[in-house]
């Protein structure tokens, strides 16, 4: 009966009776972006839609609610059950029951939209049952879609294969995907070991690092090439590395390298793809400066809300403001660590040098040294800083070796050293060398 109803309003008016719930499951462009790794156990494959492509599929904005979607494929080659272990890919994924519910439509929402109404249009409210029916009925598909378009967390058997999509929390930019595939031995075999002497189930791993559209990344308008052309770098050998590394600059400075700014503490040697996979899985991107992200910026500080993505202001380094900025974001905006990296004209071992500086905010203070007459105040103990991303990458198993070297000013807690806008700092003056593992390690 409710379908013949439904039946008979145009489609133009449908939306402003009746809750159009229309997804597209079967959509699979974004495929055409999807990773594959494999070894001797398994193949697997990830993929990421966009904001855009996600609600197509799910047919609801996931996005508003901190859901990302996450497509892995998983082809069992070994001769054991494979299980997806969906802790290692997001401690805080959603289940599929979960992140439907959070998606469905609203009855006290419509319901008071139609009590409005009505003050003006008074027999539209006699509709508001038939919006709330059928916001009941697409909140059934709802769920029931989820579900099937999930990934299951059942055994994949030996030559088999699983594919779904895991509901994780949403990151762009850059999304660092870790599959953990654990064998749960061959078919019948019994897995019961006392579980203190039981070594734990071998596992396969697998690292991806997925770009998805959505911020205006500072590095996406970088090139690379231009600032440092392949033919000017030295390869440097390790007798002189440590020589090489000090005599780079002490300090960043202005724009017109008149002044000097915060100290250059931080060198870390990998490509680019090494280095956004040992750094997005744990901090996060920074958006170009324009308008639109000046006002989330100025909004998230106004309301003391947290701007992951927040354009991080220019220090100068080589001439030229940094190639690429990374962020660790805590409650706001105001609370955060800010990485500035440049590439310099050095390399190891084919590797590129990277140097830069760290600080960590504690706070916003008012300045007559910025046009918009505020800045963060950093912490003093800059050292700490450059520890705390030492410590971080160590934790994250992506350090093959890591030590000191001078070069920079050493200043006492007594006779402060000041940045661009006046922030004392104090600092040994060493700077941490951190040589990137190309895969993750300790696994």
């Amino acid at each position: 009966m409710i379908d013949r109803v439904l039946a008979t309003i145009p489609d133009r008016l449908r939306g402003l009776f009746i809750v159009v719930y229309d997804p597209e499951p079967g959509y699979r462009a974004f495929l055409a972006r999807s990773q594959k790794q494999e070894n001797a156990l398994a193949r697997v494959t990830v993929a990421v839609p966009t904001t855009a492509e996600s609600r197509r599929i799910f047919g609801v904005p996931l996005d508003r609610h901190g859901i990302q979607p996450v497509l892995v494929r998983v082809e069992n080659r070994s001769t054991e059950g494979l299980r997806l272990q969906v802790v290692s890919l997001d401690p805080a994924y959603f289940t599929a029951t979960e992140a439907a519910g959070v998606c469905h439509h609203s009855f006290l929402r419509r319901l008071a939209a139609f009590g409005a109404l009505g003050w003006f249009l008074l027999p539209l409210v006699l509709l508001a049952p038939l919006k709330l029916l059928s916001a009941w009925r697409a909140n059934r598909r709802i769920d029931d879609l989820f579900r099937q378009l999930a990934f299951r967390l059942v055994p994949v058997e030996p030559g088999g294969s699983a594919e779904g999509f895991v509901f994780a929390t949403a990151d762009a930019g850059t999304k660092a995907v870790h599959v953990r595939l654990v064998s749960l031995g061959r078919p019948g075999e019994a897995f019961a070991r006392e579980a203190d002497a039981a070594p734990p189930p071998p596992a396969a791993d697998f690292h991806f690092t997925v770009p998805v559209p959505g911020i205006d990344a500072d590095y996406l308008r970088r090139d690379f090439s231009s600032f440092v052309p392949p033919a000017d770098v030295v390869d440097c050998a390790l007798a002189d590395l440590a020589t090489r590394l000090e005599a780079l600059p002490p300090t960043t400075t202005n724009a017109a390298a008149t002044r000097h700014g915060d100290p250059v503490n931080l060198v870390v040697i990998g490509s680019f793809a090494a280095l956004l996979a040992a750094f997005v899985a744990r901090w996060d991107e920074s958006e170009s400066i324009t308008l639109a992200t000046c006002w989330k910026t100025a909004r998230a500080f106004l309301l003391g809300s947290s701007y992951r993505y927040s354009p991080v202001s220019a220090l100068h380094l080589f001439g030229r403001d940094q190639d690429i900025a990374l962020q660790r974001t805590r409650r706001t905006i105001n609370e955060r660590l800010h990485l500035r990296l440049w590439l310099t004209r050095l390399s190891f071992g084919g590797k590129p040098v990277w140097v830069g500086q760290v600080s960590r905010d504690i706070g916003v203070r008012f300045t007559l040294r910025a046009w918009n007459l505020t800045t963060h105040r950093i912490d003093p103990d800059i050292d700490e800083a450059r520890d705390y991303v030492l410590e971080d990458l160590l934790a994250a198993g992506r350090v093959q070796a890591a030590g000191y070297v001078g070069g920079g000013d050493r200043h006492e807690r007594a006779s402060p050293g000041r940045n661009l806008t006046g922030d004392p700092y104090f600092t040994d003056g060493r700077r941490v060398v951190i040589l990137l593992a190309d895969t993750r390690r300790g696994q």
